[in-house]
């Protein structure tokens, strides 16, 4: 069985640490390679290959960076059914759901390739008699990412991909549950001309995230994950002196209003609800029709899309999603469907006996369908990360605002309706980081900024777009004035621009 190390100075390195865990296939349930976990030693190592590289790469200029990410953006084209399929043999997920995975990082790629534009700044002549201001951004030094299994090639591209264009160095720490991806996205940075040092990959358990957290030259960390890990790491980053984004949990809604097109909305519930087997943070998990015709019209045309799906490994192309990641999601997940049924909530798909022959030991869960679920429930407050969807019903629009505006996390929401009024009405108001008029998961595209409210996030600026190229960078603002017609004598006073 192969062993997966880490990827420092440029290339591939096996772990010292003597600690290390398994990387299943979850359609068998069979490991398939051992990872090395890594010690403070192989985060130190890593740090001091990215210090000695990054100040030269920082003077690069930024159209020679914009340059290493074209030619990476042709490799991940050239590469893309290979990391695919090297990307479901670890997650589970459909390989053409994987490839939309990387494609959404390859966006990210493309759009740093503008930072010659992006990282421009400002300038002002004559700000005072004889007096130029000028306000540049520049790099941070060292970055760190913290990537969760759930999309291994997209998100640690929204970190890394900004990170360096701005001229950073960056060491990204992935889930141990799919590694590969992250390693063969490093080796394909370096061959698109990115120099030794730039990139890093170091495998790793909490040991390897407490070490990026305590480590004085990283100065800044990504973070995606669970809310009480975003919190913490948020917190710990603080307490070190780092700037940090984080990204929590989520819990989306789909209010669908009686005048929407059902067969319209039930497609796009069930594709944002079971894609990738649930296991997306801007996955819809909640259906909320408003009145009890809209509801019992939904519910009817939802029970035969769900019990159509076809669910298999991501080696069958028909499959729809394939299992979760590990039989501890497995386990989470049909103990919160056995909590909803306990509640009171109906379930009427109900895929908890979901078994697959010649796969008996894979981490399958079958589609399931609650009605009358309730805000008090645990599987209403509860992000499930699976393939369960809930219908809340709503007497009314105001009902219906009320859930996703009052519940803990506010990442993403949607809206189905004809009517114009109502959805500006939704969208303007609604506290929600992300919102969809009519489009169930509410992604930006890359030259947007990603990111929720309320616990779905901890920081002030989010992912990929704009924000992504100020979060990588420091503004340094230079006020100027050269010699000629200065008079002599000391000033005293607070100086002002007249």
């Amino acid at each position: 069985m192969d062993t997966i190390g880490h990827f420092i100075d440029g290339k591939r390195v096996a772990g010292t640490s003597g600690r290390e865990t398994e990387v299943f296939d979850p359609s068998t349930g069979q490991p398939t390679k051992r990872l090395a976990l890594a010690s403070k030693a192989e985060i130190q190592a890593a740090v001091d290959a990215a210090k000695a590289a990054q100040p030269e790469w920082a003077a690069t200029n930024p159209q020679r960076r914009a340059r290493v990410f074209m030619k990476y953006v042709q490799l991940l084209n050239d590469n893309m059914q290979e990391l695919a399929e090297l990307l479901s043999s670890e997650h589970g997920k459909t390989v053409e759901d994987s490839k939309g995975d990387i494609q959404r990082g390859l966006e990210v790629a493309e759009f740093v390739i503008g930072i010659p534009h992006l990282q421009k700044s400002e300038f002002t002549e004559g700000a005072g008699p004889g007096i130029d201001m000028y306000s540049i951004r520049q790099p941070l030094g060292i970055g760190a990412g913290i990537t969760p299994f759930n999309f291994p090639a997209m998100i640690p591209m929204w970190m890394f991909a900004p990170a360096i264009a701005c001229g950073n160095a960056f060491i990204l720490k992935p889930s141990e549950r799919d590694p590969s991806v992250p390693m063969r996205l490093a080796e394909l940075m370096m061959e698109a001309g990115l120099p030794k040092g730039i990139l890093q990959v170091v495998n790793g358990d909490k040991g390897a995230v407490d070490a990026i957290l305590e480590h004085p030259d990283i100065a800044g960390i990504s973070f995606v994950g669970s809310t009480p890990i975003a919190a913490h790491v948020y917190a710990e980053a603080a307490r070190h002196g780092k700037r940090a984004q984080t990204f929590g949990g989520a819990k989306n809604h789909m209010i669908v209003m009686p005048d929407a097109d059902l067969d319209q909305a039930a497609d796009a519930l069930i594709g944002a609800g079971y894609g990738s087997a649930g296991e997306r943070c801007m996955a819809i998990s909640v259906a909320v029709p408003v009145g009890e015709e809209t509801a019992n019209a939904l519910i009817e045309k939802l029970i035969p899309r769900v019990e159509a799906l076809k669910i298999g490994p991501y080696t069958d192309s028909e499959s729809d999603f394939g299992p979760v990641v590990t039989k501890a999601a497995k386990d989470k997940i049909l103990g919160l469907v056995e909590k909803g049924v306990e509640e009171g909530a109906k379930l009427v798909v109900d895929g908890r006996g979901f078994n697959m022959q010649g796969y008996e030991d894979g981490f399958f869960v079958g589609a399931c369908l609650f009605d009358n679920v309730t805000r008090d429930m645990e599987i209403y407050k509860q992000e499930i990360f699976g393939p369960v969807l809930s219908v809340v019903r709503a007497k009314s629009y105001e009902e219906a605002f009320s859930l996703p505006a009052d519940h803990e996390y506010g990442n993403g929401v949607a809206i189905y309706t004809r009517d114009g009024d109502a959805a500006r009405d939704f969208a303007s108001k609604v506290p929600v980081g992300m919102i969809g008029v009519n489009v169930p998961i509410p992604t930006p595209m890359a030259y947007h900024s990603f990111g929720g409210w309320k616990r779905s996030v901890f920081g002030d600026l989010n992912q990929h777009g704009p924000d992504s190229i100020k979060f990588w960078t420091r503004t340094k603002t230079i006020t100027s004035r050269w010699p000629s017609g200065i008079k002599d004598g000391a000033e005293f006073s607070m100086p002002v621009m007249r």
